[in-house]
């Protein structure tokens, strides 16, 4: 199998980790370089990687087969599809884009071209989910909290399209059904952007997610909770925890038959399984598991909420 010719353009806090996962896929990939229109730190990051410090997209694009895109999110859209008009595979980080329309264009640019678009929702490739995720046929009520401290980077987008898309993107693909009611409230605590928001979300077949996220907490949590008929499942995305209780049998006597089940995965690398998945797509000509299409949704069902949030500002 050849080597993928792969590159990385964004080279900042993120973009530096996704640039070590692909250095170090030497048996499946040919690392052409980087690109970051910041100099200094396109130079400093092509010597502590070792590779080259590429000039342009457009060299990029003329020397790689794929791209991972992890740019600042407005600048998402006319770097991805200036590398997809020269025939790149992409991964692009979340948001996939700004807006739905941005989104919708490169969808449809990547299915016109037979190009591979993935979507960097990386909680798709945490452990404790993969563990337990054919356990969850039909959930009825979500429950998740993301809260984090404080950080300067990510400040370009509110704490909707920062962190609480994570758990938008994991809902989606676990309830096999469309949203039809979204209420929303949120406010800006330390920036000019909403900082700290909780959406309940109602979906066609019935089921109800509420969702919290904060960029604003002392403490970082990443709790995700599922109820189903006769099962309750915990999810730490942040621990790797999983406690799975089950209703086994009908009351008997004033006491239920219950089954507790508990896992403590290790973290992993969901990055490096990210990364290994995209480059293995490409290779085979394969479908990602975070699609674009998948990205879309999660960002317009994100739009939805921030429209309700700010109507109540």
């Amino acid at each position: 199998m050849s080597l993928v010719k792969a590159g990385v353009v964004g080279v900042g806090h993120l973009g530096r980790y996704h640039s070590q996962k692909l250095a170090a896929l030497k048996d499946t990939v040919d690392f052409c370089g980087i690109f970051d229109l910041d100099a200094a730190l396109l130079k400093e990051r092509a010597e502590e990687l070792k590779v080259p410090a590429l000039t342009s997209l457009e060299e990029m694009g003329k020397q790689c087969d794929a791209v991972i895109v992890a740019s600042s999110t407005p600048s998402h859209f006319e770097v991805c599809k200036t590398l997809m008009n020269l025939g790149c595979h992409i991964l692009v980080e979340k948001p996939i884009t700004q807006t739905s329309a941005e989104a919708e264009e490169l969808c449809k640019l990547a299915d016109e071209k037979g190009l591979v678009f993935q979507v960097g929702h990386v909680e798709r490739f945490n452990p404790a989910l993969m563990a337990v995720k054919k356990k969850l046929k039909d959930p009825l009520f979500i429950e998740c909290h993301r809260l984090a401290p404080f950080k300067v980077r990510s400040t370009e987008v509110d704490v909707v399209l920062d962190l609480m898309i994570h758990d938008l993107d994991v809902i989606l693909s676990l309830i096999d059904s469309e949203p039809v009611k979204v209420s929303a409230v949120g406010t800006p605590v330390l920036t000019k952007k909403i900082d700290i928001a909780n959406a309940r979300i109602e979906f066609e077949n019935g089921a109800v997610a509420n969702v919290t996220s904060s960029r604003v907490s002392q403490n970082t949590q990443r709790k995700f909770r599922v109820f189903q008929q006769s099962q309750y499942l915990s999810i730490d995305f942040q621990t790797g925890e999983v406690n799975l209780l089950t209703k086994t049998g009908d009351w008997k006597d004033d006491e239920l038959p219950l089954e507790a089940d508990s896992l403590s995965l290790e973290k992993g690398d969901a990055l490096m399984d990210e990364v290994s998945s995209f480059v293995q797509t490409v290779s085979t000509k394969g479908k990602p598991l975070v699609s674009g299409r998948d990205g879309l949704r999660a960002l317009r069902l994100a739009e939805e909420i921030l429209a309700d949030a700010e109507r109540r500002l």
